[in-house]
């Protein structure tokens, strides 16, 4: 026996050039062409999604500058070892970037490229005769630089950059650390007590790494109370500690009655994680402003919103 159809014949219809759509021919990209100038490219994208928010990025960063607020880049380890530190150094000579802030991990990459020019162990390989991490030198500046800052009144990374600048490292030019100690921008570094290789050496000290983070934590809080009304966060790589951070740094200075509203976030990274999603595109933005979630590679979407900030910075679209 035959079962019973839906009769189709009854449907209500209606023809598609009177509907309401969401996409258009006038929100499609643009062929390239060879010797184009990279504001053309940008313009040229599809004015959708990502591309749209990619430039929305950037062009809250101009407008920060420009409005003399703070944008604040926080990273990860991978950000360093995808080769990226000059290209975040060129855009704080330039004034977009005004703080930057980091895990242990990235400022130990930063250290090691400054000193010897390479950095990034195999790690498989040295965890099974327990060399992992060992590099005797690399952690005993770290670890005095906690010292040192905990002893007198410099920031965590504050030190780190100084004590790289003094010893004149081979590859000093291109550390990030380095570089912001030389601009006077803050560099405060946030640490998880056992996440670092430094840690696991008897030059640590878990006082003094505590209180050097500590105060980076009071300094990378002062400018996150400034942010109203126009500043950029930006997290690039940091799937936990720095989202962790900036969240607690962000209530601390609506409890002390900064209106920290009306500012633009983003989180940039190979994948989208749970707590740069919530910590920093979704819950701070509640209140006012706008929050991107960019999903690539470091070492294209860093050089690429890098472009377009300068781009946009240079011909005031």
């Amino acid at each position: 026996m035959p079962y019973q159809e839906i009769d189709l014949s009854l449907l209500t219809t209606y023809p598609a050039s009177t509907r309401a759509s969401k996409v258009t021919t006038a929100l499609e990209g643009r062929p390239l062409r060879p010797g184009m100038r990279f504001l053309s490219f940008l313009e040229g994208l599809p004015a959708v999604l990502k591309a749209d928010e990619l430039k929305a990025v950037a062009r809250a960063v101009v407008d920060a500058r420009r409005l003399k607020k703070p944008i604040l880049v926080m990273i990860g380890g991978h950000v360093i070892k995808t080769g990226c530190a000059p290209v975040l150094a060129g855009l704080a000579a330039d004034g977009f970037i005004t703080h930057l802030a980091s895990n242990g991990a990235a400022a130990i990459h930063d250290t090691e490229l400054a000193r010897f020019g390479h950095t990034s162990e195999d790690v498989a390989s040295q965890l099974e005769d327990g060399s992992f991490g060992m590099a005797s030198d690399t952690a005993l500046l770290v670890n005095d630089a906690a010292k040192r800052a905990a002893a007198g009144r410099e920031g965590f990374g504050e030190a780190v950059g100084a004590m790289l600048l003094e010893e004149d490292a081979p590859h000093v030019h291109r550390a990030l650390i380095v570089c912001a100690h030389r601009l006077k921008i803050p560099y405060t570094l946030h640490v998880a007590l056992g996440t670092d290789i430094v840690h696991q050496h008897p030059t640590a000290s878990g006082a003094a790494i505590g209180e050097a983070s500590l105060r980076d934590f009071r300094i990378f809080a002062s400018t996150v109370s400034k942010l109203g009304g126009g500043g950029v966060v930006i997290n690039i790589g940091s799937a936990v500690i720095m989202p962790e951070v900036f969240l607690k740094a962000l209530a601390v200075a609506r409890n002390l009655g900064h209106p920290v509203k009306d500012f633009t976030t983003a989180n940039f990274d190979m994948i989208q994680h749970y707590r740069p999603g919530v910590n920093v595109v979704r819950r701070p933005v509640l209140a006012g402003g706008s929050g991107y979630a960019i999903t690539g590679h470091h070492e294209i979407m860093i050089p690429l919103l890098a472009a377009a900030i300068c781009e946009y910075a240079e011909t005031g679209t």
